[in-house]
């Protein structure tokens, strides 16, 4: 089994910031990509940040210049810093990890989601 839990999210103002963590555990023993995505209500989840094993890195337009992914491989962790949040940036966004799992092979795991609001 693979667990990913993501911590970060929150009420924050326009122009303001957060810093999103997801970390993994269990049997995943080989990670490749590690991205975040989001979904607003009524809208369909799309990309915002993905990073390589090789920390190359692909991010959505939108996002560009604000946000930075990055990763800690010692703690198979994916962080996203979020700056210059926009009331359009208001979703749930979900971690996600692409590996190798003892006994499944390689898959794709998804965290549990958590909420994002920037509002005045």
């Amino acid at each position: 089994q693979v667990q990913l839990v993501e911590s970060g999210g929150g009420l924050v103002q326009p122009g303001g910031s957060l810093r999103l963590s997801c970390a993994a555990s269990g049997s995943i023993f080989s990670i490749y990509t590690m991205g975040w995505y989001r979904q607003a209500p009524g809208k369909q989840r799309e990309l915002v940040a993905t990073i390589s094993s090789g920390t190359n890195t692909n991010y959505a337009g939108s996002v560009k210049g604000r946000f930075t992914i990055s990763r800690d491989n010692a703690k198979n962790t994916v962080y996203l810093q979020m700056n210059s949040l926009k009331p359009e940036d208001t979703a749930v966004y979900y971690c996600y990890v692409n590996g190798d799992v003892l006994g499944i092979g390689n898959s794709n795991y998804w965290g549990q989601g958590t909420q994002v609001t920037v509002s005045s």
